[in-house]
């Protein structure tokens, strides 16, 4: 599939579903050229937002454990399992099993898999998978998916989440889907180490009165020329969406107390504990605003120029993952410093 094959209707026909909510209704694939056009344009875009955050766990060292099977639950066209082992590396898994409700779908995703990964062992999961019918150790991958399910069908796959050796979950970012992804959150707090977005295990602050208009989400921006990139701007312009960026949340769970911690609390600075700063950094020209989670609560917060004028002008233009070690009185920020840095370009010279 490339632009010139695509199939304009099927995409206008999806995004009625998407934005309509019948896409729940059941399978909304037809064709494998339904798959094979979205895969290019929409499933491309949700690979965005896996690129954000396979980017961090490997900056904080993290992977699943090695040797599970990979589960692409849901799986689509295929994008999410496909990014996660490219990202991870193909031999870090045993195999790939992917399921969804269409098995055109199924069919698509397993044979692209097949084609990226020639040497991973890729099969198709016939009937909705339970605890029980899948292998001992394995990975759960999930993306956009919550808002498509019924209440049955959301305790299923929470049992399949609470028997995963880790799960990377995305779900759209918008205020709806980050709270339904905060109450799995929740659910499985107390059994399940939080890799991210998580500094802590207390229970979400979102769902306190004070915070009912906020919401856990983050941005991933596009490859560099995509909005220069002329087929992209045709196929935004017609979707409607912004390349600009991609709004998405995200969790990612380990069953076993493993998981590399974000900065463990020997290595905080005093005074200060690790946060996360959740959407937007709005800057302003003396100071910068922000939404912090961290275990005691969400805290609106301005961090002034003249506090930390270098972070200012690292959060207008090339932000850092948004973990800090963060000291504050409740509404200034004292003291603000990443705890995750990607590496410093290598010279040739």
């Amino acid at each position: 599939m490339n632009w010139d094959q695509l199939d304009w209707p099927a995409l206008d026909r999806l995004r009625a579903g998407f934005l309509s909510g019948s896409a729940a209704d059941g399978p909304y694939w037809t064709t494998l050229s339904d798959l094979a056009s979205y895969d290019l344009t929409y499933a491309e875009r949700i690979g965005w937002k896996w690129d954000a955050l396979l980017r961090e766990l490997t900056l904080r060292h993290w992977r699943p454990p090695a040797g599970t099977t990979l589960i692409d639950w849901g799986c689509g066209s295929g994008i999410a399992a496909r990014r996660v082992a490219a990202a991870l590396g193909a031999d870090h898994f045993t195999a790939l099993q992917v399921w969804d409700h269409s098995s055109l779908a199924r069919s698509f995703a397993a044979n692209q898999a097949r084609a990226h990964f020639p040497a991973l062992e890729v099969t198709e999961i016939a009937s909705a998978p339970t605890p029980a019918s899948l292998p001992a150790a394995y990975t759960l991958v999930l993306s956009h998916v919550f808002n498509e399910l019924s209440v049955e069908q959301r305790t299923a796959l929470l049992a399949l989440v609470a028997g995963a050796a880790a799960v990377l979950w995305i779900e759209p970012g918008t205020h709806a889907d980050s709270r339904a992804l905060a109450t799995v959150r929740d659910r499985v707090r107390t059994t399940h180490q939080i890799v991210a977005p998580c500094t802590h295990r207390e229970n979400c602050p979102l769902f306190l009165a004070a915070n009912e208009r906020d919401w856990c989400h983050f941005f991933a921006s596009a490859p560099v020329g995509i909005q220069n990139d002329s087929n992209w701007v045709r196929f935004s312009h017609r979707a409607g969406l912004d390349l600009r960026s991609q709004a998405y949340s995200y969790l990612v769970l380990a069953a076993e107390p493993s998981a590399r911690l974000i900065a463990p609390s020997a290595q905080l600075p005093a005074g200060s504990s690790a946060a996360r700063v959740l959407g937007r950094v709005e800057i302003f020209k003396p100071y910068a605003r922000f939404l912090a989670c961290e275990s005691t609560g969400l805290h609106w917060l301005e961090l002034t120029k003249r506090t930390d004028p270098a972070l200012i002008k690292r959060l207008d233009k090339t932000p850092p993952v948004p973990l800090y070690a963060l000291a504050h009185d409740g509404h200034r920020a004292n003291a603000m410093t990443p705890l995750v840095e990607a590496p410093e370009p290598t010279s040739n010279d």
